[in-house]
């Protein structure tokens, strides 16, 4: 092996460990076990781009029983700094949050929010995100990536090295590997080209991070890896498999849910977690819809994120039982029916929207009171954290087959 293999591997000694406690098919149901704590899988987590979940705060987190709340580096990094997070003790004592913080490295911003209105679909594109038309304020080498900043334009530079130094400064418990993130449907050379330079950052971050542990072995901070590929079964396998030679203590699956069908994800995510380690959590990223996380629970997928909770609270939609619901249409006027009229929740505790009527909301909503979109989003992350509790019941029971299709008949 050599010095920078040996370095990358090192990066994945001791700090997660992942307990099988129940299959069902090649769902599993487990626990992470961090240098923070323990948390259940599979799990959803919640995003705090800018350090709070939109609406809601650590007291809400703990309400509703959350185990993991994501940070995103772009932004923090961006705004308020990381050296003010640093010197204010860290994402958890700076959010008041003591459960898990997991910060993705901001890859997926850095692209998304670098590109000029209609640049990716302009002719001329060039592996990674830059085009030759310059379409694109985000500009990809294979050393780091340079971008403008979303919040005031100003030149910002990131390579692997300096998003795991990011990470670790912000303190988060588990900190994600910087990748090339292609939107979906690309050239087949443009996805290829991501992955490769992916494995290449991946490298890369595996022995920053293991330099870093070496001049501080008591940290117990995390790092994933991320393997990308786009809906091509043949390229993720291949990239999962590389990742996985690498060695980290956890596995991102990335570039799904990024325009491609579900149909399209499926045999991509299939091939994905065929080939990575089963000792080590999996992490399906950027997925909160019902249907394509019980079909990735079935694919042996663990951990999962979305903006979708918050963002659909915000602007009137609700996550039910019986599928999504417009809660400012016009039929919900004079509707007393609660928003969720299920009963109790989990140990006997009354769901979110139970205490509300849907005219009620709607009237919120109508007006633009603020309150509409908290008590909304409280409902959405409550639905959500529910669905993967309720997947773990089934596991256990060997029903997760019954259970998938009770969801999907609802969601597909």
């Amino acid at each position: 092996m050599s010095a920078a293999g040996g370095e990358a591997a090192a990066a994945s000694a001791g700090r997660v460990a992942f307990e099988l406690l129940a299959a069902d098919g090649r769902a599993r149901r487990g626990c992470v076990t961090t240098a923070r704590g323990i948390f259940q899988t599979p799990v959803f987590m919640p995003v705090g781009t800018r350090g709070a979940v939109i609406h809601l705060d650590a007291a809400d987190y703990d309400d509703l029983g959350l185990e993991v709340v994501l940070a995103n580096t772009y932004h923090l990094h961006a705004r308020p700094g990381t050296d003010v997070v640093e010197s204010l003790g860290g994402l958890h004592r700076f959010t008041g949050w003591d459960g898990h913080i997991l910060t993705d490295s901001g890859g997926f911003q850095i692209m998304s929010l670098g590109r000029r209105p209609g640049g990716a679909s302009q002719p001329g594109r060039r592996p990674g995100g830059a085009s030759a038309d310059h379409d694109a304020k985000s500009k990809v080498d294979d050393e780091g990536v340079t971008f403008r900043s979303t919040y005031d334009g100003s030149k910002m530079r990131m390579t692997p090295e300096d998003a795991v130094d990011i990470q670790r400064r912000l303190g988060a418990d588990i900190q994600m590997a910087l990748d090339v993130c292609p939107e979906l449907p690309a050239p087949p050379p443009q996805v290829r080209a991501a992955a490769e330079r992916t494995h290449l950052w991946a490298a890369r971050a595996a022995a920053a991070m293991s330099r870093a542990r070496r001049n501080d072995p008591a940290d117990g901070q995390a790092l994933f890896g991320i393997c990308q590929g786009g809906a091509d079964p043949e390229l993720r396998r291949r990239s999962a498999e590389i990742i996985a030679g690498i060695g980290f203590d956890g596995y991102g699956i990335g570039g799904l849910s990024v325009g491609e069908s579900r149909a399209e994800m499926g045999p991509a995510l299939a091939a994905a977690t065929a080939v990575l380690p089963a000792d080590r959590p999996r992490y399906l990223m950027g997925v909160g819809d019902p249907a394509r996380i019980v079909d990735a629970i079935a694919a042996g997928v663990d951990m999962f994120d979305c903006v979708l909770p918050s963002r659909l609270g915000r602007h009137g939609t609700a996550l039910t039982p019986h599928g999504r619901i417009n809660i400012r249409n016009a039929r919900f006027a004079r509707d007393s029916t609660p928003l969720d009229d299920r009963p109790a929740g989990p140990g006997g505790r009354a769901r979110p929207g139970a205490r509300f009527s849907r005219g009620y909301l709607r009237h919120l909503m109508s007006v633009n009171e603020p309150t509409a979109g908290r008590i909304l989003t409280l409902h959405n992350v409550a639905f959500l954290a529910e669905l993967v509790r309720d997947a773990r019941a089934a596991i256990e029971a060997g029903q997760f087959a019954a259970f998938r299709t009770q969801v999907n008949e609802v969601w597909s």
